[in-house]
């Protein structure tokens, strides 16, 4: 019998043992002779004028760990590979420039996309074939993995005119989506209340959200609901915000003993999620489940800010700051085993009266309502358990506490699901402005301690010769931040500066937004690329526009540039948002679902923001009572600034010349549309200014 020693050196390993990224890493010992992506790689194709298989993919990904396991651990398989072709594999989470350019070209070939991601390229890595998961064998009228891989070769070998042709098509149609020109068309008043209009007739009036399964979130339509509504006062528009989010915190995209959202619904219920857990989702639904408290008061919605970021602050919380980008779907290789439980577990830990209120409520039976086991969700209210029951319904309350409390405690216990431990600039951006909201509604001192944390980590430990870096994993910085990480980060800085009024943020946001520009704006046709000008060269030079599950880079960088020309004055910023706004607006008046927070950009650059400066000293418990009062306002378009008498400014911004208190009190300036409020120094007077 082999020692472990010796099984261990008898393992196959290949150059993804040196990465950091721990998708890479699952992927060291296969068989497959896998490469990064990196000069070394290419040069192989090269010199041996063979096609690079490129695979691309991320850890939390189920159907990327099915073909691993029934492909790439598969020596027949992997010899195939080895032999026809140079394989190199991709992180998406770290190399999203690759992934983008790459899955566009897949769409063009298959129209669709998706992960496992799969792109046979030309040694100079241009695409002429590809699509996502292929099974290790005929299935389901699919072609199995070997007979794409000797069809995809062969073709390489004896038909290059129609591989040539293939690629200039390709390459051609990436270059056009990059091609836009500006509109000439005046910016309609009405645009942002049409595409609302237009949005909601994909809403589900059952159980929420925008069409049938799979359900996804869509946070960028909820946003755009809500803007409309404050603008409109059209109540449809809240009531379909706050019917979405009621069922999706009632259904098992919740985790209801965790906290937290998995990715998404496979069903139009809710019910069924796919299990990942990702930063980014749960960073932006923070967010929106911020906002409906502030516009709704409903407790429910405050209670799942709080269980989600106590969540991101339990899992995915590095001790020096930073937050890990997913959790995966698997343990024990089994999709949700972690999340899921069987009846007979419940009665165990619960004991039988508390057991079967419990397994009432939450729908928990023998039978289960997933796979023979149980998805936890609430399928009565308190008070229907209660008339149900016969009991109070704060004697329900306690004992639904208490279940959740000792399931939680028993569920720890269990394997959990992989965790990504990459640390990314982008999503953490996205997860400052959560926690900035959050800290709005539940000014916690963690949450602030965290955010503040977060941000000294990413400015210490991911900046390199004044450059933003993407990504950090077990020590290590690297790779040149793309135009989302830029956006995204000042964007989260100028929110928690709107809470702290810290003005230390500003200014780091402006420093940002200064580099964003001189490294990825198109001088020529307005816009601002993926990637910098000091990026290695690729076959595609994008101009990210659509939203995905993350806002466009550029839709971010308009929202950025218009905020700050509010705080600063500077003309610069406004002419290259509206260049921006132009570039896109005959594309989002055509397909608005495709650019739901560019049209919160436009919504702000339209209506324009309350302009609100504070004066007054940083510790008067009146000044602290006056910003938190204005923190309890739904106010998509703003900006709040606080000038501190006898302190320099540290921003030239014409907004603050001349400002000052009145009587020796806070005092509060509102300007909008170029006009500004006298001073005020009672809430409802400022309350007043800063209604619609």
């Amino acid at each position: 019998m082999l020692s472990s020693a010796t099984a261990e050196r008898k393992m196959p390993t290949n150059s993804l043992i040196h990465e950091t990224s721990p998708y890479l890493l699952q992927h060291a010992h296969n068989p497959v002779d896998w490469y990064p992506w990196g000069e070394e790689a290419i040069k192989k194709a090269q010199h041996e004028n063979k096609p690079i298989l490129l695979s691309i993919g991320y850890s939390a990904c189920h159907w990327c760990h099915v073909m691993e396991h029934e492909s790439f651990e598969n020596e027949e398989i992997a010899a195939l590979m080895n032999d026809l072709f140079v394989n190199i594999k991709v992180d998406r989470e770290e190399r999203p420039d690759l992934d983008e350019i790459y899955m566009n070209a897949v769409q063009m070939l298959t129209g669709r996309g998706g992960w496992p991601l799969t792109v046979f390229l030309t040694p100079e890595g241009k695409p002429f074939y590809g699509g996502t998961y292929f099974p290790p064998e005929d299935r389901y009228g699919t072609p199995g993995f070997p007979k794409i891989l000797k069809a995809v070769a062969q073709a390489y070998r004896e038909r290059p005119s129609d591989v040539t042709r293939n690629v200039e098509q390709l390459v051609s149609a990436l270059a056009q989506l990059s091609g836009l020109k500006e509109s000439r068309r005046p910016f309609s008043p009405d645009i942002v209340a049409q595409s609302a209009s237009q949005l909601a007739q994909a809403y589900d009036s059952e159980h929420g959200g925008l069409g049938r399964a799979p359900k996804f979130p869509n946070v960028g339509v909820l946003e755009l609901f809500l803007r409309h509504y404050r603008a409109s006062k059209d109540e449809r528009f809240l009531q379909m915000v706050v019917h979405t989010l009621t069922k999706m915190a009632q259904g098992g995209i919740y985790d209801h003993l965790g906290g937290g959202f998995h990715r998404y619904s496979v069903d139009d219920k809710w019910l069924v999620p796919h299990f990942e857990k990702m930063l980014y989702d749960n960073a932006q639904l923070t967010r929106t489940y911020a906002q409906a408290f502030y516009l709704t008061g409903d407790l429910s919605f405050k209670r799942v800010v709080e269980e989600t970021v106590e969540y991101l602050l339990r899992e995915m919380f590095h001790a020096e700051g930073g937050f890990y980008s997913t959790q995966d779907a698997d343990s024990e290789g089994e999709e949700g085993k972690f999340f899921v439980w069987s009846e007979a577990e419940v009665m165990r830990i619960m004991g039988e009266e508390a057991g079967q209120i419990f397994c009432r409520i939450y729908d928990v039976s023998e039978p289960g309502n997933f796979e023979g086991r149980n998805i936890l969700h609430p399928i009565l209210g308190l008070d229907q358990a209660a008339r149900y029951f016969r009991r109070e319904p704060q004697e329900i309350d306690r004992l639904l506490a208490e279940a959740k409390r000792k399931l939680f405690e028993e569920r720890e216990k269990r394997v959990k699901p992989f965790r990504d431990e990459k640390i990314l600039t982008v999503w953490n951006g996205l997860m400052l402005t959560g926690l900035a909201e959050a800290i709005r509604i539940l000014p916690e001192r963690r949450y602030l301690e965290a955010a503040e944390k977060t941000v000294g980590f990413i400015f210490s430990r991911m900046v390199e010769d004044g450059f933003l870096l993407h990504t950090y994993k077990d020590g290590q910085a690297k790779l040149r931040g793309y135009l989302d990480d830029y956006a995204f980060l000042a964007l989260g800085l100028l929110d928690l500066y709107e809470v702290t009024l810290e003005r230390s943020l500003l200014k780091q946001a402006i420093g940002l937004s200064e580099k964003m520009i001189d490294e990825f704006w198109d001088d020529i046709d307005g816009g601002f690329f993926y990637t910098g000008r000091s990026h290695e060269k690729l076959i595609s030079r994008t101009k990210p526009a659509f939203d995905s599950s993350i806002p466009s880079g550029n839709s971010s960088a308009i929202q950025l540039l218009l905020r700050l020309y509010h705080y600063t004055g500077r003309e610069e910023y406004l002419k290259r948002a509206e260049r921006c706004l132009r570039l896109y607006y005959d594309a989002m008046e055509k397909q608005p679902f495709g650019f739901t927070h560019m049209f919160s950009a436009l919504d702000f650059y339209l209506a324009k923001p309350k302009e609100i400066v504070l004066v007054g000293e940083r510790g008067d418990p009146e000044l602290k009572d006056l910003v938190q009062k204005i923190h309890s306002l739904y106010l998509p378009n703003k900006t709040l600034q606080l000038l501190v008498p006898g302190e320099p400014m540290s921003l030239n911004s014409p907004l603050l010349e001349g400002k000052t208190q009145v009587n020796g009190r806070p005092t509060a300036y509102v300007c909008h549309n170029f006009t500004c409020s006298p001073p005020v120094t009672q809430w409802d007077d400022l309350k007043e200014l800063l209604e619609p």
